[in-house]
């Protein structure tokens, strides 16, 4: 199920303005190679959260090579900083390459290894969490994460509507662990969520 019209989506992107050299080569590698990015309306969208909230301290559970991390290094202070994870050492490899072209290196570090474990010996509080893991992992990564997002900050979640596989009648771990964490986000009194119907869905949540 296509969540946004592609006549829509077409239209949206048309408005955004020209993305860098890297980000548009990091896109077109995406493309030849099938691997999943949150694409360039979503890349922005996480980009003017955070400067909205005025974050310093970004944590990404699941950065594949770079491509959301760069987006949001790129709207930020220059003294903010982000930490990223990914379980391959490809990616983080590709990852810190992008992030020496962009002119952002110092600005973010890099982990290899499970996300939710690299987390897990991060010490302090960020001002912005986005998880982007293996989607069965969602709820645990909720539990984990919540905790650590500040008064205000933001816990954000790709893939929130996941296709619509669950109004489909799949059941697959994936399916019922993005079913799990919206219906946590949206009970929780410790943070206001919302989804935002771009690409696959963005679930925001701000701590209360």
């Amino acid at each position: 199920m296509r969540i946004v019209d592609e006549r829509i989506e077409h239209y949206m992107l048309e408005l955004l303005p020209q993305r860098s050299e890297v980000l548009r080569e990091m896109e077109a590698w995406a493309a030849e190679h099938r691997f999943p990015i949150i694409g360039p309306l979503a890349g922005v969208a996480i980009a003017r959260l955070a400067t909205l909230i005025d974050a310093r301290r970004v944590m990404e559970l699941g950065s594949g090579f770079g491509y959301s991390a760069l987006h949001v290094a790129a709207a930020l202070h220059a003294d903010a900083r982000i930490i990223c994870t990914d379980g391959d050492a490809e990616n983080a490899r590709r990852a810190r390459e992008a992030f020496a072209r962009a002119g952002v290196e110092e600005n973010i570090t890099m982990h290899v290894g499970d996300a939710l474990t690299v987390f897990s010996t991060v010490e302090g509080m960020f001002d912005m969490i986005f998880c982007d893991i293996d989607k069965h992992e969602y709820p645990d990564a909720y539990r984990a994460a919540l905790p650590r997002v500040r008064r205000g900050g933001l816990l954000i979640f790709d893939n929130a509507l996941w296709s619509g596989r669950m109004l489909e009648g799949d059941d697959s771990a994936s399916t019922r662990g993005v079913v799990e964490l919206n219906r946590m986000a949206f009970a929780d009194p410790a943070c206001d969520a919302m989804i935002l119907p771009l690409r696959d869905g963005l679930l925001v949540c701000t701590k209360r």
